[in-house]
C-alpha cells in the first residue's frame, strides 16, 4: 500500500465513527513493513475515556501486537494534527514517522479546539488554569532513588 493508501484507511476510519455516533471524527492506523498493524478511532464519549483518541487506542493496539511498549520502525497515520496528550503518548512511543490529514485549525473550527493547552504547557505552574500544588517531594524522591538502585527495572 501506499502512503496516501494510508492516510485514506485513517480518513475512512473517522467517516465511519461520525456515522456510527461512537465518538469523534478522528482515526488512526499505525503502519509496520508496509502494513497496518492497528487501528484506532476517538471512543472519548462512548467509553467515558477522556484519553481514548484515535491516536492512543491505537498505540495501544499496537504495542499488543509487538509486544512491545515502543514502536520502532512504525508510521503512524493520523486523520487530524495529534494534540497535545497525544503528541505526548506518539513521542513516548517512539514512531519513526507521523503523517496528518487535517490541521490544529481545521479541528479548531469544527469545536475541537486545543489552543488553550498548547498554552498551558509554557505556564509557570502557579499561572495554570487548574490549581497544582506540589508536595511531598521528599517521599517520593526515595521511590526515584529506589528505581535508580534497581536491578530489575527495565529501561525506557
Amino acid at each position: 500500500m501506499t502512503k496516501e493508501e494510508f492516510m485514506c484507511e485513517a480518513i475512512r476510519l473517522s467517516m465511519e465513527n461520525v456515522a456510527s455516533g461512537n465518538g469523534g471524527p478522528f482515526g488512526c492506523v499505525i503502519v509496520k513493513n508496509g502494513n497496518i498493524i492497528a487501528r484506532g478511532v476517538n471512543t472519548v464519549t462512548t467509553s467515558n475515556d477522556p484519553t481514548a483518541h484515535a491516536e492512543i487506542v491505537a498505540i495501544r493496539e499496537a504495542c499488543k501486537v509487538l509486544g512491545s511498549f515502543q514502536l520502532d520502525g512504525c508510521e503512524l497515520y493520523t486523520s487530524c494534527e495529534p494534540c497535545p496528550m497525544c503528541l505526548g503518548a506518539i513521542y513516548w512511543a517512539r514512531p519513526g514517522k507521523i503523517y496528518f490529514a487535517n490541521g490544529r485549525g481545521d479541528a479548531a473550527k469544527i469545536g475541537f479546539d486545543d489552543l488553550f493547552i498548547y498554552e498551558e504547557l509554557p505556564r509557570a505552574i502557579h499561572e495554570r488554569k487548574i490549581p497544582t500544588e506540589q508536595f511531598l517531594r521528599d517521599e517520593a524522591l526515595a521511590v526515584f532513588h529506589a528505581w535508580q538502585k534497581s536491578e530489575i527495572k527495565k529501561e525506557y
